[in-house]
C-alpha cells in the first residue's frame, strides 16, 4: 500500500491512505492512530483521522517536519499490517417513524418498499464508525444497505431534534444536538452521544460499531428517562460475538 505524506501549512501534516473508503483502510488508519498516540512524542498535539487520511497538528518549535515524518514512515508497516482486536459493537435503540421520523414514508416510497422493510434493513446491521465530527459526538457511519439509500433534501430543514436517526444518501447517522439538517429522518434513540459533562464526553468513537434496534414509542420514553437519570446502560457486545 502506497502513503502520501503532505505539510499543511507550517504546523500539520496530512497522511493519506489511498482514495477508498472501505474497513480496512479504516483499520490501518485507527491503528496508526493508537501507535502515535502511544508515543506520546513531545510536540504532536491532535491527530484528527478522516475516511481515508488522518492530520497531525504539532508545535514546530517542539519538533521539525523531517522528524515528524519519520516517525510517521516507521509506524506505516505496523498499520498497513494491523488486525482489529474485537472492537465493541454498542446496541442503540431507535423509535421509528412517528413525528421523530417523519421521512420513514418517504424512504420507503422511494425505495418500493414497505416502512417495516426499511426499519428492518436499516436495523440489525453492524455499522463501522469511521470518525466523529461535524459536530461533538456525531458518527459517521459506514455499510449502509443500498437499498435503502436515498437522496437528500432538497431544502434543509432548519433544525432536527437530538436523537434523530436520518439516511442522506448513501449514509446514515445520528445527530447528538438539535441541528439543520439535509437528511432523511426516519427516528429517533433515546440515548444521549455527547454530554460535555462525562468522563467521556462521546458516547461513540471511531474503530467500534454500532447497531440499531426498534422500540415502541413508549419503551422509547421509558429509556430516555432512565438514561437521563443514568440508570440506563448502553448494551454492549463483542464484534464476532454472538449475542445473547
Amino acid at each position: 500500500m502506497s502513503i502520501e505524506i503532505v505539510p499543511i501549512g507550517d504546523s500539520a501534516i496530512s497522511i493519506s491512505f489511498g482514495n477508498e473508503i472501505n474497513e480496512s483502510t479504516h483499520h490501518q488508519i485507527n491503528h496508526f492512530s493508537q501507535n502515535i498516540r502511544r508515543l506520546k512524542i513531545d510536540g504532536v498535539i491532535e491527530c484528527v483521522p478522516t475516511y481515508t487520511s488522518m492530520a497531525i497538528f504539532y508545535d514546530p518549535l517542539k519538533i521539525r517536519y523531517s522528524q515528524l515524518e519519520k516517525m510517521v514512515y516507521s509506524l506505516m508497516e505496523l498499520a498497513v499490517n494491523s488486525i482489529p482486536q474485537n472492537p465493541i459493537v454498542y446496541r442503540i435503540p431507535v423509535y421509528y417513524g412517528g413525528k421523530t421520523g417523519p421521512d420513514l414514508p418517504f424512504v420507503a416510497a422511494y425505495n418500493n418498499i414497505s416502512e417495516q422493510e426499511v426499519i428492518s434493513l436499516h436495523s440489525n446491521k453492524e455499522y463501522l464508525v469511521h470518525m466523529i465530527g461535524f459536530v461533538p459526538g456525531f458518527p459517521y457511519l459506514g455499510g449502509l444497505n443500498k437499498i435503502i439509500s436515498t437522496p437528500r433534501l432538497e431544502k434543509p430543514r432548519a433544525k432536527v431534534a437530538a436523537g434523530s436517526v436520518g439516511i442522506g444518501g448513501d449514509q446514515t447517522g445520528i445527530y447528538p444536538a438539535e441541528v439543520p439538517s439535509g437528511w432523511r429522518i426516519i427516528g429517533i434513540t433515546p440515548l444521549t452521544l455527547f454530554d460535555i459533562e462525562n468522563v467521556k464526553p462521546s458516547l461513540l468513537s471511531a474503530g467500534n460499531y454500532i447497531t440499531f434496534f426498534p422500540v415502541g414509542y413508549e419503551e422509547f420514553l421509558a429509556i430516555k428517562e432512565r438514561f437521563e437519570l443514568k440508570k440506563y446502560e448502553v448494551m454492549t457486545y463483542k464484534k464476532g460475538e454472538q449475542i445473547t
